[in-house]
C-alpha cells in the first residue's frame, strides 16, 4: 500500500463496477472445478485472474480499467495475490440481482490483507463482503506463447459450434486430436477410443463456422480431452447468443491458446450498453493456454 497524508496507507486499488453480472460470466467462464484457487494481479491497466491446472492448463481473464465506472490504482510493481475463485465468484452473486444494475465498489488490501466488496446503490443500506486472501503460489511453468513460423497458424469458429463440437467428442473416451493444413484450407478434430469421431471444419465450404483461417503448413497435435473440455464447457449464454467467435492459435511445441470474448454489460436502463459493438470497452478477454500431450509433440511434416 501507498503511504498517503497523516501516516495512513491508502489501497493499492479501489474501483467500481456496474455490472456484476458481466463480471460473474467472465469469472465463471474459467471456473471448471468446484475448488479452484485463482492469482489475482492488480496492474494500471486493470485486474488480471489466472487459473491453472496441473501443469497443463492455464487461464487468464483480462478485465480492462475501462469496464470500471472508478478505477483508482496506488499500487507500485504489480501486487498479486491468491484467492478461491469459488468464493470470489459466489460473493459476487450476492451482490447481483435479476433485471437489476448494481454497482460494487471493489478494494485491495484491506486491514488484514483481504479483498473487500460492498454495494453502492442505496444510502440507506449497504451490503458488504470481505474474503480472505492468500500469498500466491508460484505458477508452475512459464506459459510464454510463441508462433510457430512467419505466419501465424490460427483459426475462427463460432463460439457455439465450437463448445458443440468439444461436447461431441467426449464419448470416443479419448484425447482429441487438432490437425489444421492450408490446402485445402481446413480444420479436423478426430477422437479414436471406444469408437471413433471426426470432425471437418472446410474454409470455403462454410466460412459461417470456420470464419477465419491463416496457415501456411500441416500441423497435428493432441490434447487431454478434460483439459479442452475445460476451454468452453463455462462459456455464458451471451457469447452463443452473439454469435461470437473463439479464436485457436497453435504457437511453438504444440502450446494451443484459444481467446473467447464476454460481454460485460449494464443489466437495465443504459439502451448505448445494448449493443455491443457500440462498445468494445465493455468486453472482458479470456485466453486458455493448453500443452499437447508429449508424445504427440511432432508435427506432422508437409514433404
Amino acid at each position: 500500500m501507498s503511504a498517503v497524508a497523516g501516516g495512513a496507507e491508502a489501497p493499492d486499488l479501489v474501483c467500481q463496477l456496474d455490472s456484476v453480472q458481466g463480471m460473474v460470466d467472465a469469472l465463471s467462464s474459467v471456473r471448471w472445478k468446484r475448488h479452484q484457487d485463482a492469482v489475482i494481479e492488480l496492474s494500471e491497466h486493470g485486474i488480471v485472474l489466472i487459473v491453472e491446472e496441473t501443469g497443463c492448463l492455464q487461464a487468464k481473464v483480462y478485465l480492462k480499467r475501462e469496464l470500471f465506472l472508478l478505477y483508482e490504482y496506488a499500487a507500485e510493481g504489480r501486487p498479486r495475490f491468491g484467492l478461491s475463485l469459488g468464493l470470489f465468484v459466489d460473493c459476487l452473486n450476492t451482490f447481483s440481482a435479476p433485471g437489476h444494475s448494481s454497482v460494487i465498489e471493489i478494494r485491495y488490501p484491506g486491514p488484514d490483507m483481504q479483498l473487500l466488496l460492498k454495494s453502492m446503490d442505496s444510502p440507506d443500506a449497504c451490503t458488504y463482503a470481505e474474503i480472505r486472501t492468500r500469498i500466491p503460489d508460484t505458477l508452475s511453468w512459464d506459459y510464454h506463447f510463441e508462433p510457430t513460423g512467419n505466419v501465424p497458424v490460427t483459426f475462427t469458429v463460432r463460439s457455439a459450434v465450437l463448445k458443440e463440437a468439444i461436447e461431441d467428442l467426449e464419448w470416443p473416451g479419448s484425447s482429441v486430436q487438432i490437425r489444421i493444413q492450408a490446402d485445402p484450407p481446413s480444420v479436423t478434430f478426430k477422437a479414436e477410443g471406444h469408437g471413433d469421431l471426426q470432425i471437418d471444419f472446410e474454409y470455403y465450404s462454410n466460412n459461417d463456422l470456420l470464419v477465419a483461417f491463416q496457415c501456411d503448413q500441416i500441423l497435428s497435435y493432441r490434447y487431454k480431452y478434460k483439459f479442452l473440455k475445460a476451454t468452453t464447457s463455462n462459456l455464458p449464454s451471451s457469447v452463443l447468443k452473439d454469435n461470437r467467435g473463439s479464436k485457436l492459435t497453435i504457437g511453438r511445441g504444440g502450446m494451443l491458446k484459444i481467446q473467447h470474448l464476454v460481454t460485460v454489460l449494464r443489466t437495465v436502463g443504459q439502451h448505448a450498453f445494448n449493443d455491443p459493438m457500440q462498445q468494445p470497452s465493455r468486453i472482458a478477454y479470456i485466453e486458455f493456454f493448453l500443452k499437447p500431450e508429449e508424445e504427440d509433440e511432432t508435427p506432422i511434416s508437409d514433404s
